[in-house]
C-alpha cells in the first residue's frame, strides 16, 4: 500500500514537473513575443515601460485564450492562466513592490486581461478602424496602432494553424 502511494505521489510530482516546465516555456514564449522590438516602433516617448510590455503580454495572452477557448482546453487554459499570473506576481515582487501593492496590482492586471478579452471577443468581425479603437483603449502610449492591428491579425491567424498543446510544448514560437 505504501509503495503504491509513493509511486502515485512520484508520478504526480513528475507530471507537475513536466507541466510546469511546459508552462514556463509557454510563459517565456509570451515574454519573447512581448519583447519583440518591432512592436515598439510606434511608441510615443521612444522608451517602452513595464506597463507597455505587460499590456502587450496581456493582449497576446487574451488572443490565445480567445482562440483556444474550447471545452477540451478548459483545464489547461485555467492552469496557464494561473501559472502566468503567478509568474507575473513574481516579476512584480522582483521589481520591489510591497505585498499590499502587489495584491492591488495583480487585481488590476487581471481586470485588464478580462477587459482585453471582452474587447477582442468579436475581433474577426470588426473593421480595421474598430480594431484600432479596441487596441487604443489599452495601448495609450502607442501612436502606430494600425501596425499593431496588422501584427495581432497575423498573430491570431498563426494561432489558428496549431492546437493549444503545440503552443504549450513549444520551446520557441511558431
Amino acid at each position: 500500500m505504501f509503495n503504491e502511494q509513493l509511486a502515485k505521489k512520484n508520478n504526480v510530482s513528475i507530471n507537475n514537473f513536466f507541466m510546469n516546465n511546459d508552462y514556463i516555456n509557454f510563459y517565456n514564449n509570451l515574454i519573447k513575443l512581448t519583447t519583440n522590438k518591432s512592436l515598439y516602433k510606434g511608441i510615443v516617448n521612444k522608451q517602452d515601460t513595464f506597463s507597455d510590455r505587460l499590456t502587450l503580454f496581456l493582449i497576446h495572452f487574451a488572443f490565445i485564450l480567445k482562440e483556444f477557448k474550447k471545452t477540451e482546453n478548459e483545464k489547461k487554459l485555467q492552469e496557464l492562466y494561473d501559472f502566468n499570473f503567478r509568474q507575473l506576481e513574481l516579476s512584480i515582487r522582483e521589481i520591489g513592490y510591497g505585498d499590499q501593492s502587489i495584491n492591488k496590482k495583480m487585481k488590476d492586471y487581471i481586470n485588464v486581461l478580462h477587459a482585453i478579452v471582452s474587447e477582442i471577443h468579436f475581433w474577426n468581425e470588426l473593421e480595421i478602424d474598430s480594431r484600432e479603437k479596441k487596441l487604443s483603449l489599452f495601448l495609450t502610449n502607442f501612436n502606430n496602432i494600425k501596425y499593431l492591428v496588422e501584427y495581432f491579425d497575423n498573430f491570431r491567424e498563426k494561432l489558428t494553424k496549431y492546437n493549444l498543446n503545440s503552443y504549450i510544448k513549444s520551446v520557441s514560437n511558431h
